[in-house]
């Protein structure tokens, strides 16, 4: 074996070796998941309670999207995925009305879901991931408020979850 094959057998290896030791996780794409000890119904009503017991703040709910009801309609089967799009439109409203576009990617949701072992767990975008990527992708710089709602989150989830 030459040295040139030799080279690219090793890089191929540690390309691979990397990959293993470092995959992409779900913190890389602005999702943060919390395990929740209660079933999904539950969690779904406790972060409900927890956005609405902000609604001074600005903060509701808006809706919610039951897939698996959805998916049971058309005669199949799916672990229940519970889509909570909740916001605050004090905050959002003034930005959606110089940027429209970006009504296609707020208010910010939340997934309760269940796993197939029948854990539950609630999964949405960081404050940071939205303000870096979602706000960018729009033309608009990170929002001030992206810490207070990286606080917010991290209460309602936490409140939903534990």
């Amino acid at each position: 074996m030459d040295v040139a094959n030799h080279r690219l057998i090793g890089l191929l290896l540690w390309l691979a070796l990397l990959a293993v030791a470092n995959p992409a996780s779900a913190a890389d794409s602005g999702l943060i998941t919390k395990q929740s000890r209660y079933s999904v119904k539950e969690t779904v009503e406790r972060f409900e309670t927890a956005v609405k017991a902000k609604e001074a703040n600005g903060f509701l709910v808006f809706t919610e999207l039951d897939h698996a009801a959805a998916a049971k309609k058309f005669g199949l089967d799916m672990l229940p995925r519970t889509v909570i799009v909740f916001g605050n439109p004090k905050f959002g409203t003034p930005v959606m009305k110089k940027t429209p576009l970006l009504a296609i990617d707020v208010p910010p949701k939340a997934l309760v879901w269940q796993d197939d072992d029948g854990k539950v767990w609630l999964t949405y975008n960081s404050a940071e991931y939205l303000g870096n990527t979602i706000y960018a992708r729009h033309g608009l710089a990170d929002p001030p408020s992206t810490p207070s709602l990286a606080k917010a989150l991290a209460e309602f989830s936490d409140y939903a979850t534990k």
